[in-house]
């Protein structure tokens, strides 16, 4: 069985909603059968690399929010980061352009290392205030995770695995994705959002009842 989601590195609540599938796939017992499949999302597309604001002013400016707002509910999604046993730092976050940090998932996928790091760069970017667009930030990412930094860096430079985040990008637009987490199991049933615990569970053990009744 496998799950395909749908993410962005800078997207708060797929980072909420990746530990609570996680919880959720820990308690089915047929756990070790499940292949989960990260693929690239981009909610912001035309952010620059250079950030020049604040993650508060940032959303404030895009959203049309009041920063006292966009400040309120950072600490509620703090909040719930923490009962899942996440830091987020909000005050901290650098936004910019997730493009290049979903250009090394690709290479990860490739060699096996999908979910280290989708983990990795969600760390990076909500914990410790990474800039998730800049190359030698990312060459470091990637060696944490036990990837070849050199190699890592020759392709970041040349723009290599650009087709591959296209590709999700453009399954992502076929399938009517428009937000992300979203999730995908077994290409039969979908969810979108941070769900609770509960659903997920509900989900994986009716797609995977349905598949060994098939």
């Amino acid at each position: 069985m496998q799950v395909d989601i749908w993410f962005d590195v800078m997207c708060p609540f797929c980072y909420l909603g990746k530990r609570r599938f996680e919880s959720a796939l820990e308690n089915m017992s047929f756990r070790h059968q499940v292949q989960v499949v990260y693929h690239s999302f981009q909610l912001n597309p035309e952010m620059p690399k250079n950030p020049d604001s604040d993650i508060h002013t940032f959303l404030s400016e895009q959203k049309g929010m009041d920063r006292e707002q966009v400040l309120s509910f950072h600490r509620q999604l703090t909040d719930q980061a923490r009962d899942l046993g996440l830091e987020y730092n909000m005050d901290e976050a650098v936004p910019a352009n997730s493009f290049d940090a979903h250009r090394l998932l690709q290479f990860a996928t490739e060699r096996g290392k999908n979910n280290r790091m989708t983990e990795r760069l969600f760390r990076a970017y909500f914990t410790e205030a990474k800039n998730i667009a800049d190359i030698d930030t990312l060459v470091r990412l990637a060696g944490d995770v036990g990837l070849v930094e050199e190699e890592t860096r020759e392709l970041l430079e040349l723009d290599a695995y650009t087709p591959s985040v296209q590709k999700d990008l453009q399954e992502a637009s076929y399938i009517g994705i428009d937000g992300v987490p979203f999730y995908i199991f077994d290409e039969t049933y979908t969810l979108s959002g941070a769900q609770p615990v509960e659903t997920f569970e509900q989900a994986l053990q009716q797609v995977w009842e349905e598949k060994q009744q098939a």
